[in-house]
């Protein structure tokens, strides 16, 4: 299947040039232009969606995220001329795949969605479940289970809670985290692995131990919890 991307964006600059960019590989792109019809146009055939945060209208780029994220665990590339901590973090927790500060390089932006991609497509759904003080992690069915009840995480929470079930009791740099789950290929800073083992640590509660480790990273100890 080919790439089908979704583009919310009410700059029409921004829009064409996005348009040009991936309308050079296999794929379809559609444009919107506020919140609404991005919900709207939204449907199962929709592979990537870049998303502006500052739209014109009733709904908002995070409240359009968080919207998306309820029904789909498709990628979402958050597109921003705000670039501050607080709303990194905010679009992070509402499930964003990447956060990309404007003004951006449309190739930058490539790059990071075919890492997701990769990503994606790499993922070891053959791969044996594991399970940990009553957190089952299955690949396969892309699910995570916190006492037999679904626990709701994005692919990236998804992917770091597998990386660390496969690395128990072992100190792990943010640099390996980023290797690991987000690939070599990684243009943002290391904040992002802080924010997302934040989130981990919410959703599952004390059924996890995640800890940090000064001067490393961070640690999952199976034996604690």
């Amino acid at each position: 299947m080919g790439r089908h991307v979704l583009v919310v964006e009410d700059d029409p600059a921004i829009a064409d040039l996005l348009c040009v960019y991936f309308a050079k590989e296999e794929g379809e792109v559609r444009v919107v232009s506020n919140g609404e019809d991005a919900l709207s146009a939204f449907d199962a055939s929709v592979t990537l969606v870049i998303l502006d945060l500052n739209l014109p209208g009733r709904l908002d780029g995070l409240e359009v995220a968080r919207a998306i994220r309820h029904r789909s665990t498709v990628p979402i590339i958050v597109l921003s001329a705000r670039d501050n901590e607080l709303d990194r973090v905010t679009g992070l927790e509402l499930g964003a795949d990447d956060y990309v500060t404007k003004p951006f390089s449309p190739r930058e932006l490539l790059a990071r969605v075919r890492a997701i991609e990769r990503r994606v497509e790499a993922n070891p759904s053959s791969a044996a479940a594991l399970s940990f003080n009553g957190v089952d992690w299955d690949p396969r069915a892309r699910q995570v289970l916190r006492d037999g009840v679904p626990v709701a995480l994005t692919n990236r929470e998804f992917d770091l809670l597998g990386y660390f079930f496969a690395h128990p009791a072992t100190a792990l740099t943010r640099r390996e985290l980023l290797d690991g789950v987000w690939g070599p290929e990684w243009y943002g800073d290391d904040r992002t692995v802080d924010v997302h083992v934040l989130q981990l640590r919410k959703k599952l509660g004390g059924a996890i131990a995640i800890s940090t480790v000064w001067g490393v990273g961070y640690r999952f100890d199976p034996e604690e919890h």
